[in-house]
């Protein structure tokens, strides 16, 4: 497994900022002409390439952290970076033929729902070199490095944080559609809670998932704000004071939901929401955060220098490819005794003392 070095967190938040709205792109999504770097004339002729999930690359998001780990091999190998935004499923395939058609070193695809255009362009473009955040094939493909995340360790101590926190003894999640790159952060949130209510005999209720089940609330895209709202508003009618939405910007409209009702926290996932949607900020108490930018980053590194495997990254814990934020502007009210129990919790997951499983978990 592949490690990749976190950058610090003052750096990641100015860094995701970026991501957010990054340099004005020409046309073809080019933020920097000749790439701007200082990498060698090799790597200045390089191109890595994006094919961004419906909700573009400033969602705050999967796709923007992504887009953040090519803008940072831009400023650190010297390459060239581009990408093309698709608005719905019917994009992928016409989108990921058109980066094979434009003399990318390297394609990166981002989402689950991404997988059969790669591997389709894959198998059909054998010299050509891929990777895919979010997707891992049964049967791997040999020009196709996976860029996964074991997502419900960090949901998992974010689940036990809503347990302690929470006024009213209920919380909640839901996901945009319901794949395993969603239900994963899903399981491990609920696992989290139930930890908590064994540890400390506690009885914190979740809304908008059955783990054994694997069903739950969805509001069937990861685009229409206004669905994240009413259904945020539906569970804060049913007592949750925490919701964690797993739809990329339809959180977003939950976290409108929460902001409105004045006593409503929200758990971003993916990016730090203190730093990507400041808007509020007031109202995020923690978020589960995938180091997307680092694995893209990676990824790009290895296939300018020649050294491209299919070999899998899988973040973790362990290796800081998944984590879970600061507490924000709830620092000062979140116990030392609760941080120190996240602190220990998290050791123990690193060491398998406690043992967190979602039937999404990559496959090593």
């Amino acid at each position: 497994m592949k490690k990749v070095v976190r950058a610090t967190a003052i750096a990641g938040a100015a860094a995701l900022a970026l991501a957010a709205c990054g340099q004005a792109p020409d046309e073809n999504g080019n933020t920097s002409g000749n790439g701007g770097g200082t990498g060698t004339e090799t790597a200045s002729n390089f191109q890595a390439c994006m094919v961004t999930d419906a909700g573009g690359v400033d969602d705050r998001s999967f796709n923007a952290s992504a887009w953040k780990g090519l803008q940072d091999a831009e400023k650190e190998l010297g390459v060239k970076a581009k990408y093309v935004e698709s608005n719905s499923e019917t994009d992928y395939a016409p989108n990921v033929q058109q980066m094979v058609a434009d003399d990318c070193g390297i394609i990166v695809t981002v989402g689950f729902l991404l997988g059969d255009a790669t591997k389709a362009a894959a198998e059909a473009n054998p010299d050509e070199k891929f990777a895919i955040v979010d997707f891992q094939y049964e049967q791997p493909v040999k020009n196709i490095s996976p860029l996964i995340f074991d997502t419900a360790q960090a949901a998992f101590l974010a689940g036990y944080v809503a347990a302690d926190t929470t006024k009213t003894g209920t919380v909640a999640t839901f996901g945009g559609i319901n794949i395993p790159t969603v239900s994963i952060f899903m399981d491990g949130f609920v696992d989290g809670v139930a930890y908590y209510n064994q540890a400390k005999g506690k009885q914190v209720k979740v809304l908008g998932w059955d783990k054994a089940k694997q069903n739950g609330s969805f509001t069937g895209d990861f685009n229409d704000q206004n669905k994240g709202k009413n259904l945020t508003n539906t569970f804060i009618q049913q007592g949750a004071d925490i919701v964690m939405p797993v739809a990329g910007p339809v959180g977003l409209g939950a976290a409108a939901a929460a902001q409105e009702a004045g006593d409503v926290m929200i758990i971003g996932v993916d990016s730090d929401w203190y730093e990507s949607a400041p808007q509020y900020k007031s109202i995020v108490l923690t978020s589960v955060v995938k180091e997307i930018d680092n694995s893209v980053l990676d990824v790009t590194k290895s296939a300018a220098e020649d050294k491209f495997t299919n070999e899998p990254y899988v973040g973790t814990l362990e290796n800081e490819g998944v984590s879970i934020a600061g507490f924000g502007d709830f620092e000062s009210q979140v116990s030392p005794s609760l941080q120190q129990e996240v602190d220990d919790l998290k050791a123990k997951i690193i060491s398998g003392e406690v043992k967190v499983e979602s039937p999404s978990s990559p496959k090593s």
